[in-house]
């Protein structure tokens, strides 16, 4: 089974306040005795009033300039003049400045995940090498630069080759579907990009350090097709980090996954799983009986999924909703909406949408400990059909890079942004992984022609005409939506940390 690539090193930037500056101090010269200082002519004593008015003055310049002081810490903006005078008198900051600088001496001091050393600790290629460990240390100085400071979903994707964080074809929870590289794509240059946000760095993700973060919980993923491709990703990720692979394993024994409602990876040496229940629309898809008995579906816009009772106690929850509000019946909104006993004659989709999330906004809150449970919104994945849509002939075969002009992005979607008001209203915290740009960018990665691996004659000609523009192959995109979510996690903890210290 191949490995995974190990990881560059970490840039080595140094945090602004964590250089201490100490003045050498000669104890073995001898102090002066005191008739060194006796004066005994007036011209060395003019010398001496000018010397010391001199020195007085250039030092209340340098405290009344307390941002030169700091400056003299940047490696590109030195000044030796506030240094020297501040062995002298040293200058006391605020304690606002302090809350917002945090050094890295402090962020060392940060406890390690139980279980995990930063030395020596086991991951993909046995123990870690320094390089690896210095890159968790690194990985904890970011965080709390994460939270204040950067918007982790602004940035653009470089080319990285340590990438990606699994080898194709080494997974065997991969959809067909999903596996672009058993369904014959050779071009992987969409395997080798990572994100970068504008600003800062993220970590790469360490699955065994995530495993321990996961230790005796559930991580459950709610949603349609999207989150299943973004579900595959993680269990692929968290499988590759394990020494003993078959003791991965899913619980029901299934090795196909989409014809039931919910799955569930179990790591046993964890006692944790990572699970997948679907519901496209996160409300119910509902049957009437008309009164010739025939039946007639609906959508229940103010009922939740019926499986909500079996993942409402999970420690992390990852939703998502989107691309079956886009198509056939529901985009058209007649006689397919229902609230109660009414069925709507026409109801605008967006309208419906916005019923649909207060519904799910009103069960979160009712339901959902936000002491003992995570709650994630994955956002919005943009399709990148060409010349059709994905029943109509849109092709995205021909793509081998990202879009590298925002202007070519598509428009925000209206319904992200309704999810969004209708997140601010909600009492539990919810955060929401804004991930519609940064993915708009990928129309490089889709399995378009490579969804399947053996096609017969007859299906010959549905290759071309009905490409997958809307899924990602794996490895691929859905790995960096778990990135993001790797980190939240991991700031998470370190605030629990922290607090108990």
């Amino acid at each position: 089974m191949p490995n995974t690539p190990s990881s560059p090193p970490p840039s080595k930037k140094q945090s602004p306040t964590s250089r201490n500056i100490t003045p050498h101090i000669n104890n073995n010269l001898p102090f002066p005795s005191s008739s060194s200082f006796v004066i005994r002519s007036p011209i060395p004593l003019s010398y001496g009033f000018g010397f010391t008015f001199a020195f007085v003055a250039l030092t209340l310049f340098f405290l009344s300039n307390n941002y030169n002081y700091q400056a003299s810490y940047s490696y590109h903006n030195r000044s030796h003049f506030p240094t020297l005078f501040s062995l002298f008198f040293p200058i006391t900051r605020s304690p606002e400045n302090d809350s917002q600088k945090i050094s890295n001496s402090s962020l060392d001091e940060i406890p390690s995940i139980k279980g995990v050393k930063e030395e020596g600790k086991v991951g993909t290629h046995g123990v870690l090498s320094k390089r690896e460990s210095d890159e968790l240390k690194q990985s904890k100085g970011d965080l709390l630069d994460l939270l204040n400071f950067c918007d982790i979903y602004n940035g653009s994707w470089v080319r990285d080759d340590s990438y990606p964080l699994y080898q194709g074809g080494s997974c065997p929870h991969i959809d067909e579907q999903f596996n672009c590289f058993l369904n014959g794509r050779r071009e992987k240059k969409y395997e080798n990009f990572r994100w970068k946000p504008y600003g800062c760095n993220i970590p790469r993700l360490n699955g065994r350090e995530l495993l321990e973060l996961l230790r005796g919980k559930r991580l459950v993923y709610v949603g349609d097709s999207l989150n299943r491709n973004m579900w595959e990703s993680m269990v692929c990720i968290l499988r590759n980090s394990v020494e003993d692979k078959s003791k991965v394993f899913e619980a029901s024994d299934r090795h196909e996954f989409r014809r039931e409602d919910s799955y569930s990876f179990v790591f046993p040496d964890f006692n944790c799983s990572v699970e997948f229940f679907r519901s496209p629309f996160l409300v119910q898809e509902w049957e009437m009986t008309r009164m010739n008995e025939s039946q007639k579906s609906t959508l229940r816009l103010d009922l939740v999924d019926r499986a909500s009772d079996s993942y409402k106690s999970a420690d992390v929850l990852v939703f998502n909703t989107g691309h079956w509000w886009t198509r056939g019946r529901t985009s058209r909104g007649k006689g397919y909406f229902q609230e109660g006993s009414h069925i709507y004659g026409k109801l605008n989709v967006i309208e419906a949408f916005e019923k649909a999330m207060m519904s799910w906004a009103r069960w979160i809150d009712a339901n959902i400990d936000p002491v003992k449970t995570l709650v994630f919104f994955r956002g919005y994945s943009p399709a990148h059909f060409r010349g059709g849509q994905w029943n109509s002939g849109g092709q995205c075969d021909s793509e081998s890079e990202p879009i590298k002009n925002m202007t070519y992005l598509s428009k925000y979607p209206q319904k992200m942004r309704v999810l969004e008001g209708v997140m601010k209203g909600m009492k539990t915290p919810v955060i929401y992984m804004n991930i519609t740009r940064m993915t708009d960018y990928r129309k490089d990665a889709h399995p378009s022609i490579y969804r399947k691996q053996n096609f017969t004659e007859e299906e010959r000609p549905s290759q071309i005409r009905f490409q997958d523009c809307s899924h990602w192959c794996l490895p691929g995109v859905p790995d960096t939506w778990n990135e993001l979510l790797y980190i939240q996690l991991l700031i998470k903890h370190n605030k629990e940390q922290q607090r108990q210290h």
